[in-house]
């Protein structure tokens, strides 16, 4: 489906669309992942002091987790009225949502200074960093793979996914340069311009999409008055199977990235005793390669098919995470950057590259903002949100050995495979058409 069902949309191009998601998506994902760079190395020491070291970092991974919980509501929320007013309106807001609590974390006191009051005002602002998260993935998804041609969008639908390792390379080498503070430093205010930063990426990203119209698709359904009162009552109704599956499929993208990009800071520098640059370094260079994968990959899906490259994808990355944690007990940081690029930048992105166009197929028009949000936020809980929990628990008890830790991904990667499986090839659908008949709501 080409974008031309306007005049004004004609004049828009699949690319510069697709384009503009993926800066917005950065901006927004860097918000998100600053929090989990910097939990392992800062917040669990001067937000949770009192506690040894496995309960400090636990419960700051658990404020972590509490932005994954929110999600799914941001997600409801906005994934509601982007199928009811249109996407470009509720990206707008949920920046701005984002970009004002991450700021606000950059000025919180301390538990040295207020006390019980620091964790739970840090907590408060996790929360509302997830909503909004929630319904940004979603509508930035949306803006790129609905404005893009039939055949195309997997390629296109990368582009916002881009977002994620640009916004993780650029959170975690924001933290690489700061740590080469003095230690005092960096601990007193050092950290807090990572945050502090974030007023000024929001306002580029409000810049940017301000200028982006609404998708063709959207107002196609509104024009034929295909807009449903209660998304989420027709979703469950009409594509509840869909739903499920998109869930099981999801698994696999977030623990791996969970795994590589946020457990692995805190592995490197307190399991291996490596400087936090090390662990850093690596992520940041996985990151920049995931970058140039990710389109590669959404084009291979657009000619092959998407099932079949995520089921790979997730099948390649459980049998590698047993020779990349064993290549990181060598401490050498070339072989440990080597042992995270292997799973994260190469084949990781055979997952999320194709994923948006994947789990944007699954659904009509009229419930799909509802549909992929509900199903990339709701597995989040389980998939990305307990994945750091999981690790360190799973680490502890294999003697602050890895292999438990491979075993679970292993596992999770079976069970995202078998979803994707289960789906129908979808890369030629028309995404205009309705391929469920709309629900009584």
């Amino acid at each position: 489906m080409r974008s031309s069902s306007t005049g004004d949309d004609a004049a828009i191009s699949p690319a510069t669309v697709a384009f503009a998601s993926a800066i917005g998506t950065t901006i927004e994902w860097y918000d998100f992942f600053l929090y989990g760079v910097v939990t392992p190395l800062v917040l669990n020491k001067i937000f949770f002091p009192n506690f040894d070291p496995v309960a400090g970092t636990l419960l700051a991974y658990t404020t972590f987790f509490v932005g994954f919980i929110s999600r799914p509501i941001g997600g409801i929320i906005f994934g509601h009225y982007g199928d009811r007013i249109g996407r470009k309106t509720v990206l707008i807001l949920t920046l701005l949502i984002m970009g004002i609590a991450t700021f606000l974390i950059g000025t919180l006191p301390t538990y040295a200074s207020v006390g019980i009051w620091a964790p739970i005002l840090l907590l408060l602002l996790r929360v509302f960093q997830g909503i909004g998260i929630g319904g940004e993935w979603g509508g930035a998804v949306l803006m790129a793979v609905e404005h893009s041609p039939t055949g195309q969008r997997g390629f296109y639908g990368s582009w916002p996914q881009i977002g994620v390792p640009a916004g993780l390379l650029l959170s975690a080498g924001v933290v690489y340069l700061l740590s080469f503070l003095p230690e005092a430093d960096f601990f007193a205010w050092g950290w807090r311009i990572a945050f502090l930063l974030s007023a000024l990426l929001v306002a580029l990203g409000l810049y940017i999409r301000l200028k982006i119209l609404e998708t063709p698709a959207f107002m196609q359904a509104k024009k034929e008055e295909k807009v449903v009162a209660v998304p989420v009552v027709d979703l469950f109704k009409t594509h509840g199977k869909n739903t499920l599956l998109g869930l099981g499929a999801r698994y696999i993208e977030g623990v791996t990235f969970n795994i590589f990009g946020v457990f692995i800071v805190g592995y490197i520098t307190g399991t291996l005793h490596l400087p936090r640059q090390t662990a850093l370094a690596g992520v940041m260079i996985s990151s920049a390669m995931m970058i140039l994968m990710l389109p590669i990959y959404g084009y291979i899906s657009d000619r092959i098919g998407r099932r079949k490259v995520f089921a790979i994808g997730s099948l390649l990355i459980g049998v590698l995470t047993f020779p990349s944690f064993w290549l990181m007990q060598s401490v050498s940081p070339i072989l440990i950057w080597i042992a995270i690029a292997i799973p994260f930048a190469f084949v990781y992105p055979a997952v999320y590259g194709p994923q948006a166009a994947l789990f944007s197929e699954l659904f009509d028009t009229r419930v799909r903002y509802t549909g992929i949000s509900f199903v990339y936020q709701f597995s989040g809980i389980f998939a990305s949100g307990l994945t750091p929990i999981i690790a360190t628990m799973l680490l502890a008890t294999g003697d602050n050995q890895p292999w438990l830790i491979c075993l679970y991904v292993l596992a999770v990667s079976v069970i995202s495979a078998i979803s994707v499986f289960l789906m129908r090839e979808s890369n030629q659908r028309d995404m205009t058409v309705d391929s469920k008949a709309t629900s009584p709501v």
